[in-house]
């Protein structure tokens, strides 16, 4: 759908501009046109729902003002947009579910998901909105000028869709990189001229290592903004072109408006030596053609980047924080400068190679090739080479040199095609110079070593679990509207996003109210914690809660009831007004158990307490321990279940490989790369057990084709087996029997008034 509506918006440019736009070009100057006129329809709240139809009509005009295309001229550009598409695509589809790469590595992706939800529906205005994590998210987000271009198209593809973005999002990033192996493409065009080695030549300097590590990781604004510089260093010759008249500026205005919506208006740092330049070359000619050029470009280019200028009023507020030398983000450490030269044979870009002797050589490959191909192109007039070098070295040296390293390490991203590109058109040059061996030998180094990266990454990538955030999203379709909604356990995706319409505050999140446990603290970012360990008069302020199932979880309040249970998460309500009135709730057991045994003076206090018409209390089975599952192969253990009946297993933690468990030789459940946050449990499965004793198996594969299956496990175990037993119900008894509970297992202990 992009691509047909990006086919359409570049024929409606090649109308404005009264040209054809060299044919790799028009799919991705039309993106700049569904980014631009996206960020226009957002201005308001009370026009951004006509976003999607907006680019749908100047897609449909374009195809039917548009001059006759030849798709034949296309085809190796086409190759080259579905391989690069392929290869960042691949993670996800070779993994056979419907998810997205990066989860738990980087959380900002949830937050481009409250953004993306929000802007489309109601442009900036947070107007409406009660408190919650979703509302705090974009609070500091979309209220104060953050840019939104990249997440345009994403936002359209959902209002024409009507399809959740988290699982449009993956194959956009992949769209994005497409882009930028089509400018690539006619960035090389004069260096390499044979077609199918420059396919070839885009094909792999599209997918620099650092890129593609980005590229799995949520880096939606790395991709668009390396797509962008490549796509302006292209149109600058081919506009610049005194043949043509001051209309065809019109393409170039659009690419430069589009960067400053996605990276916003301190972006054009970037283009700072073309835009000098072209200056300084206009008032030295002095021709009046070329005035005129400049002058249609500059009230062109003001007119399109009207929607980033009044975010930019907000947001320049903000970017001091932005510049602090100790703004890491998610990264470790500063990555390493060597990382813009597009190879790194590292799963995680993040960390340094092992073994760099074979590194730093086809780092040196690589430099000298560039070396070469600069001069190459010197020699050619490639001029949209030669810009692309000028634009990517400047604006990297700049930022790296004045900004924080988190953002010093996505101007390598976004700097790094570059580089591979001049290095590429270095062994071009061998080639047309005789000196085939060499530079064959010098290619073929340079693409082993982006696709050894690479393949690296693919086998260590973090793909979310789409069943866990599938039900989240469909208990957010259910219960609109039924908030305020809790979760306990740590989980962006679902208190950001998919439960934004049910008011949902996350207790490790950013948020309104104010969850406390019952020793006064409050959890980390990235804790999770069982319902029993917070205060009632917090937990009482939440309507719905949304918990996560595990085998040491424990029943909610008395006062709430199950409207939902799933796989992973159960869904309680409290009816309103409340039955009963809780006047102490006494939580019992600890982080391995649900249940435990009370102190007979503790029951007896609650009895005593003024008011008291019953006690409620809640059991909970055992849950059995099983150990830990071996780091591969198998491992049993025997147990002795005191009941038969229906028994469900649970494995703890995350892993990437094939887990499964079986008892007596039949199997229970298995799962493959099941990521999850510490402390929290995934269901494998029910099976019918007698009593008496029984072998439990674990096992655990690693290795193969499958993506992500070269990491280690975070934390992986421990394993339990749990009776299955009725959830909703408890019982209650009159005060004056409150010895009975005395001695035994219980959840919890509450004395109620009516």
């Amino acid at each position: 759908m992009l691509a047909g509506l990006s086919l359409g918006c570049g024929r409606l440019v090649e109308v404005a501009a009264g040209e054809r736009l060299p044919g790799p070009l028009v799919l991705p100057v039309g993106l700049t046109i569904v980014i631009l006129a996206g960020q226009l329809a957002t201005l308001t709240d009370a026009t951004a729902e006509l976003a999607g139809p907006l680019v749908v009509a100047f897609a449909v005009i374009g195809l039917l003002l548009g001059r006759p295309w030849k798709p034949r001229a296309w085809g190796w550009p086409a190759g080259v947009a579905v391989g690069v598409f392929a290869v960042f695509a691949a993670p996800v589809v070779l993994s056979g579910k419907a998810t997205f790469a990066g989860y738990i590595k980087l959380d900002d992706t949830a937050t481009y998901f409250a953004m993306t939800d929000r802007v489309m529906e109601h442009a900036r205005s947070l107007a409406g909105l009660a408190p919650s994590t979703y509302e705090a998210t974009l609070a500091t987000t979309i209220a104060i000028g953050y840019p939104t271009g990249s997440l345009m198209p994403l936002g359209i593809g959902h209002q024409l869709l009507s399809y959740d973005i988290a699982w449009l999002f993956q194959p956009y990033l992949a769209f994005l990189a497409a882009m930028l192996g089509l400018s690539l493409y006619a960035v090389l065009e004069r260096v390499i001229e044979p077609r199918g080695l420059r396919a070839a030549a885009a094909f792999l300097a599209a997918q620099p290592a650092l890129l593609y590590g980005y590229g799995l990781w949520g880096g939606i604004k790395e991709l668009s903004g390396g797509w962008l510089l490549a796509l302006i260093a292209a149109l600058l010759p081919w506009t610049a072109d005194d043949e043509r008249g001051p209309r065809t500026v019109v393409p170039l205005a659009a690419a430069c408006a589009a960067l400053g919506a996605v990276e916003s208006i301190p972006g054009a740092i970037w283009l700072a030596p073309v835009l000098v330049g072209v200056g300084v070359f206009a008032a030295w000619r002095r021709s009046r053609p070329l005035l005129v050029k400049v002058g249609v470009f500059t009230a062109a280019l003001a007119l399109l980047a009207i929607p980033a200028l009044v975010a930019y009023r907000e947001w320049r507020r903000h970017l001091g924080a932005f510049s602090s030398s100790d703004e890491l983000g998610n990264l470790f450490g500063p990555l390493s400068k060597l990382q813009v030269f597009g190879i790194w044979p590292k799963g995680d870009f993040r960390l340094r190679p092992h073994g760099f002797d074979p590194f730093y050589v086809l780092i040196a490959v690589v430099i000298g090739a560039g070396v070469v191909g600069l001069i190459w192109a010197w020699s050619r007039r490639a001029w949209s080479l030669l810009a692309y070098a000028a634009i990517v070295g400047f604006g990297a040296v700049v930022i790296v040199g004045l900004s924080s390293p988190w953002i010093g390490g996505k101007a390598l991203a976004i700097a790094s095609p570059a580089l591979l590109a001049v290095a590429f058109a270095g062994c071009a040059a061998g080639f047309a110079r005789g000196h085939a061996v060499e530079a064959g030998i010098a290619a073929l180094a340079i693409a082993g070593g982006v696709l050894w990266s690479n393949a690296l990454q693919y086998h260590h990538v973090w793909l979310a679990p789409r069943g866990q955030l599938h039900e989240l999203e469909a208990i957010g379709n259910r219960f609109v509207g039924q908030g305020p909604a809790l979760m306990t356990n740590y989980e962006p995706y679902g208190a950001r996003h998919f439960l934004r319409r049910e008011d949902a505050e996350g207790a490790s999140e950013l948020r309104r109210r104010f969850d406390y446990l019952t020793n006064g603290a409050m959890l980390d970012k990235g804790e999770s914690a069982d319902i029993d360990r917070f205060r009632l008069d917090g937990i009482l302020d939440y309507r719905t809660l949304v918990l996560r199932r595990g085998p040491s979880a424990s029943r909610p309040p008395s006062i709430y009831r199950l409207v939902r249970s799933g796989r992973f998460y159960e869904v309680w309500q409290r009816p309103d007004p409340a039955p009963n009135t809780i006047i102490e709730h006494l939580p019992l057991g600890d982080t391995s158990q649900a249940a435990g045994v009370p102190r007979c003076a503790d029951v007896l206090r609650l009895a005593r307490l003024p008011g008291v018409v019953s006690l409620a209390t809640a059991t909970r089975p055992e849950a059995i321990p099983l150990g830990y599952p071996p780091a591969s192969g198998s491992r049993t253990a025997l147990v002795d279940l005191p009941r038969g009946g229906d028994y469900t297993a649970w494995l703890g933690g995350d892993w990437y490989g094939l887990a499964s468990m079986s008892v007596d030789g039949r199997k229970i459940g298995s799962m493959r790369e099941e990521l999850d946050w510490p402390g929290n449990f995934t269901d494998m499965g029910t099976i019918h057990l007698s009593p008496g004793r029984h072998l439990v198996k674990m096992s655990y594969s690693t290795g193969g084709l499958h993506p992500g299956s070269g990491v280690k496990p975070y934390a992986f175990g421990p394993a339990y087996l749990t009776f299955e037993n009725a959830r909703d119900p408890f019982v209650t008894i009159p005060p004056g029997q409150a010895r009975a509970l005395c001695g035994k297992r219980l959840d919890w202990i509450e004395a109620l008034r009516s």
